[in-house]
Order: C-alpha cells, then structure tokens, then sequence
C-alpha cells in the first residue's frame, strides 16, 4: 500500500514533465514568421490626388478596413500557423518591440548590403570593417538598440509562454534564423566562427 503514493508522486511528476517540454521546431517556426515580419518592406505607391477619382478614393481606404478586421481576426482566432506552433508571440511586448525592429530595419538595411553590418551566430548583430565616420555614431546606436530589442523579444516570448527560463533556448533558436533569413550579400557568421556572404 505504501507504493502507491510513491507511483502517483511519480506518475504526476512525469506528466508535468511532458508539459514543459521546448518546442524546439515552434520556436523555429516562430523565428521566422517573425523575422520575415521584420524584413518586409511595405510597398508605397506615390499618390496623386488629383487624377483620383471619387470611386478610388473609396477603395483607397479598404485595405486599412482590411488590415483592422485582419487584425481584430488575429486576436480573436489565432492563425493556423501559430496554433500549429503551440508557442504564443501574442501580447503586447512583442507586438512593440517587432514594430520597432520593422521600423529599425529600413535604417540598418544599407548597412547590411554595404556589409558593414553583419549576423554573429548567436543571432546579434556587429559592426564589421570600417564603418565611415559620417556613420559610425549612427551605425553603433543601431546595433546597440537591435541587440537589446532581440534579447528584449526572446525574453517575452518566452514570458508570454509562461516559461522565462525558456529564453536561452528560443535565443538559440532565433540565431540560425537570423542568418537563414538574411538577404543575398549580407554577411553572416557560422557557427565556427567563420564570416560569410550570403
């Protein structure tokens, strides 16, 4: 009689064992929806609102009716790709520190395909050569506010999931991604260490 507290001890703390488990491929997943996210410029046309007539000035407007239902869909229904995931990037940490990120790309996106810029393997970003001195102050504020935002985006996912000790893990995780993500002629660093161009 005395066992069976001792297998029921044991049987619950297996199954909070399997609870907890890293979704190593979610995390992967994740990665680079949100990376992709980061990296996609939206498409300005130039407008001319004089050759515009009353009917394209309606539809002008749809695509931000759109953007807000798709957006109040998101919160209400999770997308299948993120419930496939079973890793949640939804709160609202993440939401700012992925816009800010969006906006910091189109600033470091020169920097990148000039190579002065380049992905170390652990996922943060270097200064790498001669950076020109116009540039520099401007190019070392950059990475130093992308690197903290990348560390400030793995700890709230893993936050937002209920797991803070999650964080080194979904930093591994988001490191193979960055350079996976990284557009031809970027530099990036291997995981021996070596620098190569995309």
């Amino acid at each position: 009689m005395k066992a069976a507290p001792f297998f029921s001890v044991l049987f619950l703390t297996a199954c909070v064992t399997i609870n907890i488990y890293f979704p190593a491929a979610a995390a992967e997943q994740v990665a680079d929806e949100i990376i992709k996210g980061i990296q996609t410029e939206d498409v300005q046309t130039p407008e001319d609102n004089d050759s515009l007539l009353p009917e394209s000035r309606l539809n002008d407007h749809q695509p931000v009716v759109l953007r807000w239902i798709d957006s109040v869909v998101d919160v209400l229904i999770p997308s299948a790709q993120a419930a496939s995931a079973d890793l949640s990037v939804n709160s609202a940490e993440i939401r700012q520190l992925r816009a800010a990120m969006k906006k910091r790309y189109s600033a470091l996106k020169p920097f990148y395909a000039k190579g002065l810029v380049g992905i170390k393997s652990d996922g943060s970003i270097v200064t790498r050569g001669a950076v020109p001195l116009k540039d520099k102050n401007k190019v070392t504020k950059l990475v130093a506010a992308e690197n903290l935002d990348r560390q400030k985006l793995y700890q709230a996912i893993a936050n937002a999931n209920g797991h803070p000790e999650w964080f080194a893990q979904i930093k591994s995780a988001f490191a193979g991604r960055w350079a996976g993500n990284a557009k031809a002629g970027w530099w990036y660093q291997s995981s021996n260490g070596n620098w190569k161009q995309k």
